[in-house]
C-alpha cells in the first residue's frame, strides 16, 4: 500500500456527510440522520454495549471476538469517535479486507520479496551483489544466518524485526537500508507506519507501551487504534462510505480531490490522471515544480480571477477539509458544472494502480474500495432491525 498522508491527524470525529445537494434533499438527509441518532447531542452507547455490538457485527470466522471488541472499543473511546453502526461496520470491513482479522497477517512469499528488495537496493546503490550475499551468510545473534532468517519470515512484524537487527548489527545493512526500516505498513488494518508516527507526534498515543510506535502498529491494540484513526478521525463531506474506504488506501481526501481533478478536466478540456494528488512537484514535467493539475488550473486563471500564486496556495491546502470551501474549489466547479450541463460529482474513486512488492496482480484503489464496501454492506445487514 502506498504511504498514507498524515494531514489533519488531530481531527476529533467524522462530520456529517452532506455534499452540495438541493436544499430539500439536504434537509431530508439531516432528518434521517437525527432519527438514526447521529446528532452530536444524543448519548452514545456504553463501552459494554459497544463491545457487545462489535461481537455481533463481526464476521462469523473471527476468533477471539471479545479481545477484538475490547481493542476496537478502546480506540473509539480514545479517539472520541461515535461508535455508530456505520462507523463500527466501516472498521470491521477494512480490517476483514486487510487481514481477515489476523493481528499479524501472513504474507505469502514474504522472504523472497524481502530478499529481492535488498538486492534491488544494492543495485540502486551500486553495491556488488556478491558482497550482499556474503553479508547475508553471516551468523545473526540467534545463530541462524541473516539469509535464513529472511527466508523464514512470514509476517511483516517478523521482517521488520529482522531489518532492525540487520541495520544495527551489519555495516552493509546500514548502508543498504540507510537506517530506515523498509517495512512501511503493518497490523490488522495494514496502516502506514509513517502515518502512525506522525499521528502520535500530533496527538499523544493513549496506551502505555514499552517499545516504539512502529512496534505498537504490529500489535492488535496499536494497529487498530492507528488504523481507525486513519479511517475515521478526520472530517469529510462524503455521502457514501466507499469514498472513505478509497481514502484509506490512497490518502485522505483523495476521493474528493479526484473529483476536483475531473472538474478541472471538464472545465479545461485537458485530460488529467484522477489520482487525487493535486500538487505533484517531484513529478512535474517541465522542471518548474508545477504538476499537471496545477498547470491545467492555471489555464483558467482569467475566469477564476486568480493569480498563479493564489492558485498554488489554494492547491497546497488540498490535504485539508476546508479546501472544498475555498474560492478555487467553488469557482472551478461552477465553470465545470456549467460546461457539463449538470452538477458533477463532488467525490470519485481515484484511478490509481496499487504498487507494492506484495502485490502480484493488477489491483487498483477502486478495486480495494469496492471490496471493502461489499464487506461493509454485509456488516450492515447484520445490524438488528
Amino acid at each position: 500500500m502506498p504511504p498514507a498522508r498524515s494531514s489533519n491527524a488531530s481531527s476529533r470525529s467524522p462530520r456529517p456527510a452532506l455534499a452540495r445537494l438541493p436544499h430539500r434533499a439536504a434537509a431530508l438527509i439531516v432528518g434521517i440522520a437525527l432519527l438514526a441518532g447521529c446528532d452530536g447531542g444524543t448519548s452514545r452507547p456504553s463501552p459494554d454495549e459497544t463491545r457487545r455490538t462489535l461481537e455481533r457485527l463481526m464476521p462469523r470466522h473471527v476468533k477471539d471476538r471479545a479481545d477484538w471488541a475490547r481493542d476496537i472499543q478502546a480506540a473509539f473511546a480514545a479517539l472520541d469517535l461515535d461508535p455508530s453502526h456505520t462507523n463500527l461496520c466501516a472498521v470491521i470491513a477494512v480490517t476483514d479486507q486487510e487481514s481477515n482479522f489476523s493481528p499479524q497477517p501472513k504474507v505469502p512469499g514474504l522472504g523472497k520479496i524481502a530478499r529481492k528488495e535488498i538486492e534491488t537496493r544494492a543495485e540502486r546503490k551500486r553495491v556488488p551483489l556478491f558482497l550482499v550475499r556474503a553479508a547475508l551468510q553471516l551468523e545473526s545473534p540467534d545463530g541462524r544466518t541473516w539469509d535464513q532468517r529472511i527466508a523464514e519470515v512470514q509476517t511483516e512484524k517478523e521482517l521488520s524485526d529482522v531489518y532492525e537487527e540487520l541495520i544495527a548489527k551489519v555495516p552493509l545493512g546500514r548502508r543498504l537500508l540507510a537506517d530506515a526500516n523498509p517495512v512501511r505498513t503493518g497490523g490488522p488494518m495494514q496502516v502506514s507506519i509513517a502515518f502512525a508516527e506522525a499521528h502520535a507526534d500530533d496527538r499523544r498515543y493513549p496506551f502505555a507501551h514499552a517499545g516504539s510506535i512502529r512496534h505498537e502498529v504490529f500489535t492488535r491494540r496499536g494497529g487498530m487504534y492507528f488504523g481507525i484513526a486513519h479511517l475515521l478521525d478526520y472530517p469529510a463531506s462524503y455521502e457514501k462510505p466507499i469514498h472513505r474506504f478509497a481514502d484509506f488506501n490512497a490518502g485522505r481526501y483523495a476521493s474528493r480531490n479526484a473529483a476536483f481533478q475531473n472538474a478541472v478536466s471538464v472545465a479545461t478540456g485537458i485530460p488529467l490522471d484522477l489520482d487525487g494528488d493535486l500538487v505533484r512537484h517531484r513529478r512535474a514535467k517541465a522542471g518548474d515544480g508545477i504538476g499537471d493539475t496545477e498547470r491545467a488550473v492555471r489555464t483558467l486563471a482569467p475566469k477564476l480571477g486568480m493569480e498563479p500564486a493564489q492558485i498554488r496556495r489554494a492547491l497546497s491546502n488540498a490535504h485539508r477539509h476546508d479546501f472544498e470551501g475555498s474560492a478555487l474549489h467553488a469557482r472551478v466547479f461552477e465553470i465545470a458544472d456549467k460546461r457539463n450541463g449538470k452538477p458533477l460529482p463532488r467525490a470519485m474513486l481515484p484511478r490509481i494502480r496499487l504498487e507494492s512488492p506484495k502485490i502480484t496482480r493488477r489491483l487498483t484503489t477502486a478495486w480495494f474500495a469496492n471490496r471493502v464496501d461489499a464487506r461493509y454492506r454485509d456488516c450492515m445487514a447484520r445490524v438488528p432491525r
